[in-house]
């Protein structure tokens, strides 16, 4: 998978998808996972899933995408299964700390 760690002023944000997923969109009653127009935004660094759930440890939102990525958060339980979202069967997660 892709990580990709920012800070915008003091707001540390994680994003993370799973790599055969970048490139791709995905489009389903009205929502649109677009992961091609917005590639830049997961592809940082290649990762696994414990470089993945250190940097869920410290953030202030993240936006997760693909099994992989989705699974991290959940093993953590940062997120609960409900919280998870599917577009044409690709789970994406969304968090935030407030």
């Amino acid at each position: 998978m892709y990580i990709n760690l920012s800070v915008r002023g003091e707001k540390r944000i994680v994003a993370a998808c799973d790599s055969e997923l970048l490139g791709q969109v995905f489009e389903e009653g009205g929502a649109i996972l677009d992961l091609e127009r917005h590639k830049s935004f997961y592809m940082g660094e290649k990762a696994d899933a414990g470089k993945l759930g250190n940097a869920l440890g410290k953030f202030d939102s993240a936006n997760l995408v693909g099994k992989k990525a989705v699974g991290v958060a959940l093993e953590r339980g940062i997120a609960e299964k409900e919280d998870v979202k599917y577009i044409k069967k690709v789970p994406h997660l969304q968090i935030y700390r407030i």
